[in-house]
């Protein structure tokens, strides 16, 4: 008996289909809609289309909820469909134009604008003063919300779908007692640099009209200054934004090497999800990891009596 229950609805039809071994469910922390990729067996009672709604559960447990996007096949009775969640939805462009809105105020905004299914949205609390995205993805024009929450705030959100509801919460919120180490996985890659979203010194100016003068906000780490060089990120700020505050911030959220660890075959684990937080506790040479790091992306592949799982890990 199969540890996965895959169902095909078709108007009020549902269908459980002859499924192939190999499910691939794939979630990354921001930018993309969940993924479900699997092969069925074509045969005389299945009737589906583009569109139809499909529901994937692994040991009774809520895994995707989404829509059939792609139907692929060749001479064989075998079609490889590829579904989305309602994440997916966000790949359409608009203009928004908005103020004094949080990110998670704009969020359900949009979903609201665009008929889609509302779950937790936690309040991100920070709002933004004015913004005018023009022929921007939604995912963008949400992200960018998101971003600029994070860089005022150095707190860090994850939008994802929970089994058909869109979510905003907290990556603190986000973590999960799981410890991956030397032994659970079958490889693991590793890489440390200071050559992208690395700065050591945060520069934000102000045009003041009042005043006729440009107002400078300046932080820096001069122990990683001597180390590395200057490595400066700069922007200009409006009134509205507490440069002090913010400068402090980006700081903190980016004086630091980006480390990456990519592991194979781990243990599956359902709780896995672009943006979760798990442990992780491995000698990587120049570092002895021992907290939690990000997951960037994850590709979970299902089988008869086997699941397992490829993740892109960062430092958070």
């Amino acid at each position: 008996m199969n540890d996965y229950e895959l169902l095909i609805q078709n108007g009020s039809t549902v269908y459980s289909p002859i499924v192939e071994e190999g499910i691939e469910w794939e979630t990354e922390r921001k930018g993309s809609p969940g993924k479900l990729t699997f092969k069925i067996l074509q045969d005389n009672l299945l009737n589906f289309t583009e569109g139809n709604a499909i529901r994937f559960k692994y040991k009774e447990n809520n895994v995707f909820y989404g829509f059939a996007f792609t139907k692929k096949r060749d001479k064989n009775p075998i079609i490889t469909i590829t579904a989305y969640d309602q994440l997916r939805y966000l790949k359409n462009k608009d203009t928004y134009i908005y103020k004094n809105k949080t990110a998670d105020e704009l969020t359900k905004m949009i979903a609201n604008d665009f008929l889609l299914n509302i779950g937790t949205l936690e309040q991100t609390v920070y709002k933004i003063a004015t913004r005018s995205e023009s022929n921007k993805t939604l995912f963008d024009i949400i992200q960018t919300a998101i971003d600029t929450t994070t860089q005022n705030t150095n707190e860090m959100f994850v939008l994802y779908d929970d089994f058909g509801k869109i979510c905003l919460k907290n990556i603190e919120r986000m973590k999960i007692g799981l410890v991956i180490d030397e032994e659970t996985g079958e490889n693991f890659d590793y890489s440390s640099s200071i050559d992208n979203d690395t700065y050591n010194q945060i520069k934000l100016t102000y045009d003041n009209k009042e005043t006729g003068k440009r107002e400078v906000y300046i932080a820096k780490d001069t122990s990683h200054i001597n180390e590395w060089g200057i490595l400066q990120y700069y922007d200009k700020i409006d009134e509205k934004v507490n440069g002090r505050a913010k400068v402090d911030a980006l700081l903190k959220l980016y004086n630091q090497k980006t480390r990456q660890l990519q592991i194979k075959n781990a243990i599956g684990d359902i709780r896995v999800r672009g943006g979760s937080l798990i442990i992780v506790k491995m000698d990587l040479g120049d570092i002895k990891l021992q907290n939690f790091m990000l997951v960037e992306k994850v590709k979970h592949t299902f089988k008869n009596n086997e699941h397992i799982m490829d993740l892109t890990l960062r430092r958070q």
